[in-house]
């Protein structure tokens, strides 16, 4: 039976000898037990009552992947506030967009305090000043010295806001997700149940986590951390930036430390193909995977395939790979295909699916994932444009119903009426049913629209991705109204360059648009070539298709500053004299 608050999870799971297991970049390891856990959290949670913090009050949370960031999160927790965790500073090419889009998310959130490292605080200057969070910025080690020692935790309501989460922002500006202690906990519980089905724990088989998913992201927090805590599980949490450096690090641990769960989007998947040499293969045993989720973006059957035809020889089981559904909005996960099973994908012809909404199965067509079925407690339907349920097989809108979906989005009342309606949640996203599983076709917002037709995006970009010289998973494709053409919207596709390629643009550009052609049927009228990096992201690094047209349009899509040291050393003065001017200005 699960405690009925985050705090009290993480009070159970102190009782017990689990805890989390740091990996640091450079490989090291470091084990704080849950009891130890409990023991940091409990000092911030002192410095926090010290400050004069509320219940209900928002604390931001900008911390990488590591103890602190997990006292952090469940010390403002039992302190009756709310965490908000944003995206540490990743990219510094990019920095002034990171300071506009995190001054955004600290304005709409209302945080009061802004929870960082100090060695963050230069780079986060030019957001606090914009969004003047009244309590400022502290870091952990200074709230742990703040506090008063037995200072008493707050008395945390189940149904009080536990969680603000920002939505991914793959379509629109991200979005405050307001989740509370029942609606997240409700979604662990189901997803534990889901595993503990087809898997049970025996003497020969204790559930343990290892994941490099990040923590201000809903499927490494809800996912991993939170759903390890509420079930007194041992996790391995590796930072992300070791994993997208060195792939084969993910896959280490789950062999070290026997890992029987996992869980990452489709690129992952692609990059450990990718990346992993044979000799690193070598190394592994990945005979203790049970469940390795695969969710957050579109999953690609072949990549599935791939990964399970090259990793059996390491004891990879090809049904411990499991397609799955989930947003922010519903805390987490709604689906999962059959845990027990290898993925399963038919083809269907895409022509139906543009013209006529409908999934007919051929041989040879566009293949499609099924994402199974709703957890235990959740429904689907999939209506149209009237609202009225789909038959199975034809493609509409996609809403979900269950005992987690969002209060609604914060301070948001009007976005909130549009996307909860008679407790069903309209997800933004396109598919159907069959025999009660579920395939996505792709966001509403993102589909292409030609001649009539609509064409789910991916059809193109993967398309696009088989050219050599494409790099893999930068790629968008869009329908847009263009300057001086008459005859309806066109197909654009942007494509970045792989690093050092020195194909000249218009060859490759040329050589895109006559592969699309042949793959798809569908004529591009603009192919762009790029510099790597220029596709702007979310922070949880899925592709902006709106934004980037939007740029495009407007002739601003450019690549990341290349950031040298000077240019840091040049921000950061920046940062300090505008602090400092600020300061002098005070009255």
């Amino acid at each position: 039976m699960l405690a009925s608050t985050l705090p009290a999870c993480l009070a159970d799971a102190a009782r017990t000898a689990a805890g989390i297991t740091f990996v640091g970049r450079g490989g090291e390891e470091d084990r704080r037990s849950y009891a130890t856990l409990a023991t940091e959290a409990g000092r911030v949670t002192a410095g926090l009552r010290a400050l004069g913090l509320a219940a209900g009050d928002r604390v931001a949370l900008v911390l990488p992947t590591g103890p602190d960031m997990v006292a952090a999160f469940f010390g403002v927790a039992a302190a009756g506030a709310v965490p908000v965790p944003l995206y540490p500073p990743v990219r510094l090419g990019r920095l002034d967009e990171y300071q506009d889009s995190t001054a955004r998310m600290l304005q709409r959130s209302g945080a009061r305090l802004v929870v960082a490292d100090r060695r963050l605080g230069d780079l986060l200057a030019p957001a606090l000043t914009r969004a003047r969070p009244d309590l400022g910025l502290r870091s952990v080690a200074e709230l742990a010295a703040l506090g008063r020692a037995g200072a008493n935790e707050a008395s945390v309501d189940p149904d009080a806001l536990a969680l603000v989460q920002f939505s991914s922002g793959s379509t629109v500006e991200p979005k405050p997700v307001a989740l509370t202690h029942r609606q997240i906990l409700a979604n662990v519980s189901a997803v534990h149940q889901a595993i503990l089905a087809a898997h049970p724990e025996h003497d020969g088989l204790t559930h343990r986590c290892v994941s490099w998913l990040p923590l201000y992201h809903d499927m490494g927090l809800i996912g991993c951390l939170l759903a390890s805590v509420a079930h007194r599980a041992d996790l391995v949490l590796l930072p992300p930036e070791l994993f997208v450096a060195r792939p084969v690090t993910w896959l280490r641990a789950i062999s070290r430390h026997r890992g029987t769960i996992t869980a990452a989007p489709n690129f992952a998947f692609a990059l450990c193909l990718e990346r992993v040499t044979d000799a690193e293969l070598g190394e592994l045993d990945l005979a203790s995977l049970r469940v390795a989720l695969c969710g957050a973006e579109p999953v690609v059957p072949e990549v599935l395939e791939r990964f399970a035809e090259r990793f059996a020889r390491r004891g990879l089981r090809p049904e411990a790979l499991t397609p799955v559904y989930g947003l922010s909005e519903a805390a987490l996960a709604v689906t999962f295909s059959a845990l027990t099973a290898p993925v399963e994908a038919p083809s269907f012809d895409a022509e139906a699916l543009a013209e006529r909404g409908r999934a007919v199965e051929r041989p040879g067509g566009r293949r499609l994932v099924s994402l199974g079925r709703p957890l235990a407690g959740y429904q689907l339907r999939v209506v149209d444009e009237h609202a009225r349920e789909c038959p199975d097989g034809v493609v509409g809108r996609v809403c979900v119903a269950g005992p987690s979906l969002m209060r609604g989005y914060l301070g948001d009342d009007h976005a909130t009426a549009r996307a909860l309606t008679g407790g069903w949640l309209d997800t933004g996203d396109t598919g159907f049913l069959r025999d009660g599983e579920l395939f996505l076709y792709g966001r509403a917002k993102d589909l292409l629209v030609l001649r009539g037709r609509k064409y789910a995006p991916q059809l193109v970009e993967e398309a696009a991705q088989q050219v050599a010289g494409v790099r893999k998973g930068c790629v968008v494709a869009a329908s847009t109204l263009l300057p001086g053409r008459d005859h309806g919207e066109s197909l654009m596709v942007l494509v970045e360059r792989v690093r050092g390629g020195r194909e000249p643009a218009n060859e490759l550009a040329a050589t895109v648009r006559r592969h699309v052609l042949e793959e798809t049927g569908l004529a591009a009228q603009v192919v762009e070539v790029l510099a790597p990096g220029s596709l702007p992201r979310t922070s949880s690094g899925k592709l902006r298709r709106h934004e980037a047209l939007r740029r495009w349009l407007g002739g601003t899509l450019r690549p990341p500053h290349r950031f040298l040291r000077l240019r840091l050393v040049v921000a950061v003065a920046r940062a300090r004299l505008s602090a400092g001017l600020r300061s002098l200005a005070a009255p």
